[in-house]
């Protein structure tokens, strides 16, 4: 069965989202993306060490509630800890002290609680009086107020009065609504300059940006540190730029636009959003390659007897040529070399650049189609991983015929590409294996990535391990 005939799955044909791709540069082969000159390093997050003080000095202010005899160095330290563990996590922007006054306050009654019943259990005859709890609390909740909107009070000001450059990015028409409604709302600390589309409607607004020039020039001149995208497509269709701009020193904010607000830690004016990771590297990756060479490498050595005998198994039943190498396209779209046990011969270069799939041709020889209904013929991927080419869970890797062609037709594909791929994946434990939904695949793959943690890498290679137990083949 070749590409050309191979079933689409549901949705196959491209839908128009209502605004069309940037064209910033000349991509360089598939999934290649954009590179703006440009190196900053990453905006900085508010310092901590304010509010961190402002909370260390509400603590000691309580113990002046001890006695002489209650006001032990063990004690005053109890306290502080207990306080300083249970200090409140607002969220980004945060109004004003009132609210978080009921979270400060609520933390600082249990900390004071857990204190007493410290003591009580330490030793009953020096347990603490509630009139010493309740001063305490009084005296700790009223400098932690304080404190925190003295703090709060300059973070409001340092945004009116050094807001935040951001670019806009999505149909003309709406992020021109959006960053009208931002520059109304300064308290934000944002101020868009610029509105990244392709499609100008021509009202008024905001320049709008339509170059990778212009991009890059508004990049540099106004400093630009946030990029909001105001349209559900711009992920998939603004991959490449959106990690530009990330890589760049940017952070990209995703703003429901279009709905009306749901619960979100963050808001912007108003809008819900939240914070896209986008850039090539991610928190934990470091871990991600760990795992990869500590498990490749131990596979390796585990199962080598076991490669041995196929190899030696297919070179007496078909002749030479045990492996099969295969030219696939990984992370940022670039080509690698992928390795398999040759379990088919193709008639020629084109014919194994194109063709879907065989995994159904009868005609197989039976060991062949052993090896690929346990998959493994895919155990020499091991290699791939403990090189680095690949990861033991990822998106899997296709051929450069079928990326170019898949990347046109459903939105999100290439968005694939910005994490390495894998032997196996969260598509593929939901049963997306073989000649199944390539748009099934895109959605799983890429929420794969958006909620990407370790503990998720090590779920999803204990649920492959025990589907090999009834395999289906791939």
């Amino acid at each position: 069965m070749t590409a050309e005939s191979t079933v689409p799955s549901p949705g196959g044909q491209a839908r128009d989202l209502g605004f069309s791709s940037v064209s910033i540069m000349p991509p360089r082969g598939p999934g290649a993306g954009f590179r703006f000159p440009a190196r900053r390093p990453p905006a900085r997050p508010a310092s901590p060490v304010p509010l961190l003080t402002a909370d260390l000095v509400a603590g000691l202010v309580g113990t002046l509630a001890f006695s002489g005899a209650q006001g032990r160095p063990l004690l005053v330290a109890l306290l502080v800890a207990a306080s300083m563990l249970l200090r409140p996590h607002p969220p980004r922007q945060v109004a004003g002290v009132l609210d978080e006054l009921p979270a400060v306050c609520a933390r600082i009654a249990v900390a004071w609680l857990l204190v007493a019943a410290a003591v009580a259990s330490y030793d009953a005859d020096r347990a603490l009086p509630a009139t010493t709890l309740l001063v305490g609390f009084l005296l700790q909740s009223v400098t932690a107020c304080a404190g925190r909107g003295t703090v709060r009070r300059r973070q409001r000001l340092a945004r009116l009065t050094r807001p935040r450059a951001a670019l806009v990015i999505g149909p003309a028409a709406t992020a021109q609504r959006v960053a009208a409604a931002v520059l109304r709302h300064p308290g934000c600390g944002v101020r868009p300059v610029g509105v990244v589309t392709e499609q100008p409607d021509g009202g008024e607004g905001l320049p709008v940006l339509t170059t990778g020039e212009e991009v890059e020039r508004a990049l540099i001149q106004n400093g630009v540190r946030e990029v909001l995208t105001v349209h559900p497509s711009v992920r998939s269709r603004q991959g490449p730029l959106l990690r530009a701009l990330a890589e760049s020193g940017c952070t990209v904010w995703e703003i429901d636009a279009e709905s009306p607000s749901y619960e979100m830690r963050e808001q912007l004016a108003g809008f819900s959003c939240r914070r896209l990771v986008v850039g090539s590297r991610r928190r934990g990756s470091a871990g991600k390659r760990a795992l990869d060479v500590a498990v490749s490498g131990a596979l390796l050595l585990l199962v080598s007897p076991l490669l041995l005998v196929c190899a030696v198994a297919l070179r007496l039943s078909g002749g030479p040529g045990v492996v099969f190498r295969q030219e696939r396209i990984g992370k940022d779209g670039k080509p690698f070399t992928l390795l398999k046990f040759r379990t088919h011969r193709p008639v020629d270069a084109h014919e194994a650049a194109t063709r879907w799939s065989v995994a159904n041709e009868h005609q197989m020889p039976w060991l062949c189609r052993f090896l690929r209904r346990t998959s493994l013929d895919e155990l020499l991927q091991l290699w791939n991983v403990l090189w680095g080419d690949m990861s033991l869970v990822g998106p899997r890797p296709e051929r450069p015929y079928f990326v170019a062609k898949f990347s046109q037709t459903y939105p999100g594909y290439a968005a694939r590409h910005r994490m390495r791929t894998g032997i196996t994946g969260l598509a593929q434990i939901n049963g997306l294996r073989g000649d199944t939904s390539i748009e099934d695949r895109c959605r799983f793959d890429n929420a794969y990535i958006d909620n990407w943690s370790l503990w998720q890498d090590i779920c999803i290679l204990l649920r492959t391990a025990a589907a090999l137990v009834r395999p289906t083949g791939s």
